[in-house]
C-alpha cells in the first residue's frame, strides 16, 4: 500500500484532472433517476458498454417503476440476458420497482439508507446515484478507484470502505463532487490494472507507484 500523499500534492493532482476534463461524466446511459438506479444495479460485474447496449431498448419501454412492473420479470429478462447474472438482476429490478412504486410514490429516494434498502442496491450503487443525480459528493469506490487510490497514494486503504474514507478525508472540498469520476476514468483508461500507461499519464511525476512504465 502506498503512503498517503500530502494535501498540496493531492490538490495539484486534482487541479490537473480538472484542467484536462472540467466536467467528467459517468458512462452509464440513463434518462432519469429511476433508470440510473437500474443501470447501476445492472452494472455489477458487467461493463458499462455492455449495460448500455442492453438498456437502450429497455428504457424506451420501461423508464418508470410502474412501466417496469408492467413489463414483468420475463420481459425484463429478455432485454438484459446479455448481462452477467441477468436472472438475479431481473428479480432485483422488479422488486425494487415494486418498492419504489408502493413506498415512494414512484420516486427515487435521496438518502443513502433508503437507497440501500432497495434489492440489489449496495453502498457503491447508492453513492453513484447520490453523486450523479442528486449532486451529493458521495464517493462510489469500484475496482478502478481502489486500484488508483492505492497505487498512487491519493487514497490508500485496505478495503473499499477505507478508500472511500480516505477520499472524503484527504481530497479538497472543491474536487469532491467529481473526484470519483476523475478516478474511475483515470483507472479505466490510463492507470489500468496491467501495464499502466504511465507515459501518457499527466500525474506520473506526483504518483508514488514504483513500477512505472514508460
Amino acid at each position: 500500500m502506498a503512503r498517503q500523499l500530502d494535501y498540496h500534492t493531492i490538490h495539484e493532482i486534482f487541479s490537473r484532472f480538472r484542467k484536462a476534463e472540467a466536467e467528467p461524466k459517468g458512462e452509464l446511459e440513463h434518462v432519469n433517476a429511476f433508470t440510473l438506479v437500474v443501470a447501476v444495479a445492472l452494472s455489477a460485474q458487467a461493463t458499462d458498454a455492455g449495460v448500455n447496449k442492453a438498456t437502450r431498448a429497455l428504457f424506451k419501454v420501461a423508464d418508470t417503476p410502474e412501466k417496469m412492473l408492467a413489463l414483468g420479470e420475463e420481459g425484463l429478462t429478455e432485454h438484459i440476458k446479455t448481462i452477467g447474472l441477468f436472472r438475479q438482476k431481473a428479480k432485483n429490478v422488479i422488486k425494487l420497482s415494486r418498492i419504489l412504486a408502493e413506498a415512494y410514490g414512484g420516486e427515487v429516494p435521496s438518502s443513502r439508507a433508503a437507497l440501500q434498502s432497495l434489492p440489489g442496491v449496495g453502498r457503491k450503487t447508492a453513492n453513484v446515484v447520490l453523486n450523479m443525480w442528486f449532486h451529493h459528493p458521495a464517493q462510489a469506490v469500484d475496482t478502478h478507484i481502489f486500484r488508483v487510490g492505492n497505487r498512487t497514494g491519493i487514497a490508500p486503504g485496505k478495503d473499499v470502505d477505507a478508500v472511500e474514507r480516505a477520499i472524503e478525508d484527504n481530497i479538497p472540498a472543491e474536487f469532491q463532487q467529481h473526484a470519483h469520476h476523475w478516478l474511475i476514468l483515470h483507472g479505466r483508461y490510463i492507470c489500468v490494472a496491467r501495464k499502466p500507461k504511465c507515459g501518457a499519464c499527466h500525474i506520473r511525476d506526483l504518483c508514488t507507484f514504483e513500477e512505472k512504465t514508460f
